[in-house]
């Protein structure tokens, strides 16, 4: 697989790089026909795609809203182009009777459905999740949904900022004062890799029953999940964690400290043995071993504003390069606050090209490489772009 290191690395060699195209991949054979749109179904089908599987996306004549999210990347969307990869796209009315047969045909041959329409859509038009696999038992259907199937919130839209706020996540994210956004669509990623997940081990399932399975995934149930701790703590602990910006509620010290020319960098202790080292390498205060206040992680949240306030204090003091080699020599750990550009530049980030418009454009890779990974990623379609063959093919 071909890797980019940081902006240094922006030219492709494919001559130096063995092609996966001879590996089977572990969805080669597998057909998902997708009535997808926006952020959380195509996030999962482009994942699905990247594995092996034939994925056709079924877009409305207009085309998938997410086209027009933006026109950042050589006139494209970078939402577009980022989860639709690899898919092959038609244009289908799906209230007019010829189209719909054209979808029917596909889902006769298909091993995955997969749709986040409006909720109750699919049942309107009659192709209902529970329906399609009494017509087809083996299919493996993947609704996903804002709210679920029931209660008061059914039917509702539920977008990804607003799933943040009705959820919690944004009670606990941020620092005090106006409310703000968890800078990514969290929830909508979340829920599109629960979607993944639950695709693959219903897959798993048919081969050793012979039947598909109906999963069923809900924005607001992924958010939710992720609310784990924060939700057993307020219920259980009477507390919920409260918004402290570049901290940790439950641990100290773990947060952003600013160094004597400006930089920040955020550093975390988990454990005593490290919070020695701390002490000794790095701020130079082994006194505050033996310090009840620091005694161990429940002291220092305890006594929080000592603590966080001497740490503070000390690296006002220190310039960053200086406090770098101290983090380093006593192992701590730390980071540092970059901008999105320091990301492009950073040493660790890995990209793969992408044709879009003719023109490579690098994207960052899959968080789990494989054997399987293609050197280049395959380039997202445009609207119906394989209308007339998939016609053809399907519909005769």
């Amino acid at each position: 697989m071909a890797l980019h290191y940081g902006i240094a690395n922006m030219n492709h060699n494919s001559s130096s790089v063995t092609s996966a195209e001879s590996i089977s991949r572990p969805l080669d054979g597998i057909l998902v026909i997708a009535l997808e749109q926006a952020v959380a179904a195509p996030y999962c089908t482009s994942r699905l795609a990247d594995a092996g599987a034939r994925v056709i996306k079924i877009e409305r004549p207009e085309g998938d809203f997410a086209r027009g999210y933006d026109r950042t990347v050589n006139g494209e969307s970078s939402y577009w182009i980022w989860i639709n990869r690899g898919k092959e796209s038609v244009s289908l009315n799906l209230k007019d009777n010829a189209d719909m047969l054209v979808l029917r045909a596909m889902l006769s041959k298909a091993d995955v459905l997969i749709q986040n329409l409006a909720p109750g859509a699919t049942e309107r038009l009659g192709i209902g999740s529970e329906q399609l696999r009494k017509d087809h038992p083996r299919l493996i259907t993947c609704d996903i949904s804002g709210y679920g199937d029931e209660g008061k919130f059914f039917g509702m839209k539920a977008y990804d900022l607003l799933v943040q706020a009705e959820s919690g996540l944004v009670a606990i994210s941020g620092a005090p004062g106006e409310w703000g956004r968890i800078g990514v669509s969290v929830c909508d990623i979340n829920a599109g890799l629960n979607a993944l997940i639950g695709i693959q081990q219903a897959l798993l399932l048919r081969e050793k029953t012979g039947q598909g399975s109906g999963i069923k995934v809900s924005l607001f149930g992924s958010a939710a999940e992720l609310m784990s701790v924060p939700y057993l703590q307020a219920r259980y602990g009477g507390k919920a964690p409260e918004r402290v910006g570049l901290k940790h509620p439950s641990i100290a010290p773990y947060g952003g400290f600013t160094c004597a020319d400006g930089r920040d960098i955020v550093i975390s202790i988990q454990n005593e043995r490290e919070w020695a080292d701390f002490c000794n390498i790095v701020l130079r205060r082994p006194d505050l071993l033996a310090d009840e206040r620091c005694q161990n992680n429940a002291s220092r949240v305890k006594y929080r504003d000592f603590v966080d306030g001497t740490v503070a204090d000390i690296f006002d003091k220190v310039p960053s390069g200086e406090m770098i080699d101290r983090l380093t020599e006593s192992q701590t750990a730390f980071g540092q606050i970059n901008s999105v550009h320091d990301l492009i530049a950073h040493p660790q980030l890995l990209t793969k090209p992408m044709k879009v418009k003719g023109k490579d454009v690098e994207i960052p890779v899959s968080p789990w490489m494989a054997p399987w990974d293609s050197e280049i990623f395959a380039e997202a379609p445009q609207l119906n772009e394989h209308g007339y063959k998939l016609r053809k093919e399907f519909a005769g």
